[in-house]
Parts: C-alpha cells; structure tokens; sequence
C-alpha cells in the first residue's frame, strides 16, 4: 500500500438549488430586512386581548407585581374524610 496524500477536490453542490426570484425567497428577504431595522416579525396566531385565558393572565401578573398568591391549576377538593368524621 502506498501512502498517497489525498488531493483536493471542490466539494459538489448538495441539497435543493435556490431559486432566487421564488415568493419564499422574497420573503425571507423582507425578514432579514426587517430584522436588520430592528423591527420585530410576528409568527403564529395573534392572541385576543379579550379572551378570558388574555384576562386571567392579565390579573395573574398584576398580582405577581403586587407581591399576592398567585394560584394556577385546578382548586383543591375537601377532603371528604374530614366531613365525615364530623358528621
């Protein structure tokens, strides 16, 4: 076996070609321009401001900054055992 070294080859071109005029392309354009202004880009479904999941969240983080219990999740049942031992 004889010890050749290896010699340099340009690396062939892999995957999809880029069209550049495609409506993808446009946009990916725009964002980078948008981005390079220092304007943000929405992605995704808008939320309600109204919606009663936007309002609880709402109170929520008014109570946080007021320094309150902020309570999530399902509320706690009574213990039944607790009643009847009573009764």
């Amino acid at each position: 076996m004889s010890k050749k070294t290896p010699t340099a080859t340009a690396p062939a071109k892999r995957g999809r070609p880029v069209i550049a005029n495609s409506a993808r392309q446009t946009k990916l354009s725009k964002w980078e321009a948008k981005l390079a202004n220092g304007e943000t880009i929405s992605r995704g479904r808008p939320s309600n401001p109204v919606s009663n999941r936007q309002m609880r969240l709402a109170a929520q983080a008014v109570r946080k900054s007021a320094g309150l219990d902020i309570k999530v999740g399902r509320p706690k049942k009574e213990s039944t055992l607790i009643v009847e031992m009573v009764s």
